[in-house]
């Protein structure tokens, strides 16, 4: 970032966005973690794995010794990096492009993982999409659906596919977000369906807790992903992040860590809970 903590003006015109096309470059990685294999052995489904939050998920993940299978939509160049990245970290990687509104599609991503490597440990719903409206009466029929399909039902679908396969000591995370707590005056839909992401997350891991299986979420402030300079004009990309107690935008490598904790076993005690990672923003829940 620049001495003004925040991005430069930038926009992008076509969504979910493009990491390459980002200035400056997110921070997915950083030098000073510390890998301990704590996901050795494990087999962990990320989705929205191109870039962003996945992408740094996806290499923590590799670093700390799990073979990781990534889904995306169609950002195919963002989508080949985080696989070199991964295969750097001599991390074993499978990658899926398509629709996880499609219940077919999330049934093929399962059945693929199940067959390469027999099992799966974890699941990560990070895939998302937002779409800014002033009123609510500019919210369209397809813009809702759309929202849910992509924010909630496909993180349903994936998960029922996905809980057949997952035993004992299994972990679910999902990726709701700070407006679930805080709202956002021009987020309406988006917060909403992330709010459904919270009582699904808090839901599920009293309907898994006899099985074994954890579910937690992070709950991110704004954080330097390809959403945000295709989702918001200049003028709020120059100030994305501002508005937080440390002034600035987070990088995506300031949440991979959260997801290894949520997936090991560091966090056996822990289930129904959202970290919230958002620049010291207080918030309830």
């Amino acid at each position: 970032m620049s001495d003004k903590k925040t991005p430069p003006p930038q926009q992008q015109h076509q969504r979910p966005g493009k990491e390459s096309e980002m200035s400056p470059q997110p921070v997915y990685y950083s030098d000073d973690y510390r890998p301990a294999g704590k996901l050795t052995g494990k087999v962990a489904i990320i989705t929205g794995g191109d870039s962003g939050i996945g992408r740094s998920v996806a290499i923590h993940y590799a670093h700390e010794g799990a073979k990781v299978a990534l889904v995306y939509l169609s950002e195919h160049d963002d989508a080949n990096k985080t696989l070199d990245e991964v295969q750097k970290a001599d991390g074993e990687v499978l990658s899926f492009a398509g629709d996880l509104a499609d219940q077919q599609f999330c049934q093929q991503i399962v059945d693929k993982v199940i067959k390469q490597w027999g099992r799966i440990d974890i699941l990560v719903n990070n895939a998302g999409e937002q779409h800014p409206q002033k009123h609510i009466e500019k919210i369209s029929a397809d813009q809702l659906t759309k929202t849910f399909e992509t924010n909630v039902f496909a993180m349903f679908y994936l998960t029922q596919a996905a809980l057949t396969h997952m035993k004992k000591g299994s972990a679910i995370i999902n990726t709701t977000s700070v407006t679930a707590y805080k709202g956002n005056p021009i987020l309406l839909d988006y917060s909403a369906s992330k709010g459904a992401i919270t009582a699904f997350t808090r839901s599920l891991a009293i309907n898994l807790a006899e099985q074994g299986v954890r579910v937690n979420a992070v709950a991110p402030g704004p954080i330097w992903t390809p959403l945000i300079p295709s989702t918001f004009d200049k003028d709020s990309v120059d100030n994305f992040g501002a508005n937080t107690p440390f002034e600035r935008p987070g990088q995506p490598a300031e949440l991979g860590p959260a997801y290894v904790y949520l997936g090991c076993s560091d966090s056996s005690y822990m289930s129904g809970q959202v970290l919230h990672i958002n620049g010291g923003t207080p918030v309830n829940g």
